[in-house]
């Protein structure tokens, strides 16, 4: 068990002595100082848990050595001793970081309560510190952050794949982070230390994309002046990431496969058997599925790709991920473009979680950039941010009107949608269960029988 270390620091002896009896015959650990230099100088040496110290002292007074620890040693917690006609100035050192004062003459029994409350406070503040950690491990995997159920499905899924190098199909909006969570797999993998290729087969023109995928022979056509490897040669070792592969053309989808099942291919020109020893992830953001009906993507090559599926949720279907996120991008872009920006607003934010976000993550990422470009300030307000215009708001929230008039709305069509239940809807809305009773409350929202307002 922790033994709680205490310094007690004041000019008299008799004080020093009858505090030091009383904690260590409740087994804590106990240091004395006379003045206010010397406890400055055993500070230098020792660590402690409680510092007990006299609020009027010659020298350095009390009050200076709170202000000094709580600026070098804020783990420390500090109780100020004083006397009845002191009590103003331990209220205005309460204020400036003291825990609580302690009052001549002194009693026993209440000296014991007041330390005894201290160390519950302090184990309070440990266990929250732990947690927290633990909180904001879990909230971040690789480059990917979020604390949503759905962020940390994925997080999970990439965990129980990390050993294998099953093919894997990642589906998703535009800007959700599919790359990102191809990333992730890659890193996690047994092919960490090979090659990432990255191939947007969306922005190859047709008539070079086999080419760039298999590499060619010198020779192999008229512009083939030496040979070259193809971004498949490149993976080789590591993970090759066939992004959009929706819009690869039918005559191209046919040479994928093959290397799919037969684990070889062929530069442009060659004879030569390449073994393709790369892991292959796949993304897009179209509905493949249609596509095969449609009859635009081979249901083989569907069927080859889709070993493991993942699908990256939307924003708006992970609302609590989005102050982690703001923030996260305030913190990058600030560092980047080197503004002393410190914080977002609650207006702001409040602007940001009711927006739908239809760029997604990328999306919140741009506005976040432009909002601490054009910032003025220390703190990015509603204004700063591109989403804040007429259009952009008629888009999003058909009803238009006053923020208080959309938040109103939005609150009120949450709770409706999820039965009223204050915890649930508290996490969508990405707030406290008390902020979400306050703003029922601030809105005169009522639920009658059928559940609305």
């Amino acid at each position: 068990m922790h033994q709680t270390r205490i310094l007690i620091v004041d000019d008299e002896l008799i004080i020093r002595e009858s505090l030091a009896g009383w904690l260590e015959r409740d087994g804590h650990h106990i240091m004395t100082a006379d003045s206010g230099e010397k406890c400055l100088e055993i500070l230098k040496k020792q660590s402690f848990d409680v510092l007990l110290v006299d609020i009027k002292m010659d020298g350095i007074s009390g009050v200076d050595v709170l202000k000094h620890v709580k600026e070098h040693y804020p783990d420390i917690d500090v109780i100020m001793i004083t006397a009845f006609g002191s009590i103003p100035s331990s209220v205005e050192a309460m204020k400036a970081g003291a825990y609580d004062y302690l009052l001549k003459p002194f009693d026993p029994n209440e000296l014991g309560v007041l330390i005894e409350k201290l160390i519950e406070h302090q184990s309070r503040k440990r266990e929250n510190y732990y947690l927290k950690e633990e909180c904001k491990e879990r909230s971040r995997f690789e480059s990917m952050i979020g604390q949503s159920p759905a962020m940390q499905e994925i997080f999970d899924l990439i965990q129980d794949i990390r050993e294998t190098k099953s093919t894997v199909l990642i589906t998703g909006e535009t800007g959700t982070g599919k790359g990102m969570a191809a990333k992730a797999i890659h890193t996690s993998s047994p092919l960490k230390e090979g090659p990432f290729v990255s191939v947007n087969c969306g922005s190859i023109p047709e008539h070079i994309m086999e080419s760039e995928l298999f590499g060619h022979q010198k020779g192999a056509f008229t512009d083939a002046k030496e040979t070259r490897k193809g971004r498949l040669e490149m993976a080789c070792g590591g993970t090759l990431f066939l992004d959009e592969i929706g819009e690869v053309p039918m005559r191209m989808q046919i040479d994928l496969l093959h290397v799919l099942e037969e684990k070889i291919f062929y530069k442009v020109g060659g004879t030569q058997p390449i073994s393709a020893n790369f892991r292959v992830i796949a993304a897009t953001n179209s509905n493949l599925e249609k596509n095969i009906q449609e009859r635009t993507f081979r249901e083989d090559l569907y069927y080859r790709l889709n070993v493991i599926a993942m699908t990256m949720p939307p924003l708006r279907k992970r609302k609590e991920d989005i102050p982690l996120l703001a923030n996260h991008f305030l913190h990058k872009f600030v560092q980047e473009i080197n503004k002393p920006v410190q914080r977002i607003s609650r207006e702001a934010m409040d602007e940001i979680m009711l927006y739908n976000w239809p760029g997604n993550v990328r999306e919140l990422s741009n506005a976040v950039e432009r909002a601490v470009v054009v910032c003025r300030s220390h703190t990015i307000e509603s204004t700063d941010l591109p989403i804040v215009t007429p259009e952009c708001r008629g888009k999003s929230h058909p009803t238009g009107g006053t923020l208080h008039d959309i938040e109103k709305h939005h609150i009120l069509n949450t709770l409706v949608e999820n039965d009223w239940n204050i915890s649930r809807c508290a996490t969508l809305l990405g707030i406290d269960r008390s902020t979400l009773y306050s703003k029922i409350k601030r809105y005169h929202l009522k639920k009658d029988p059928a559940g609305r307002a």
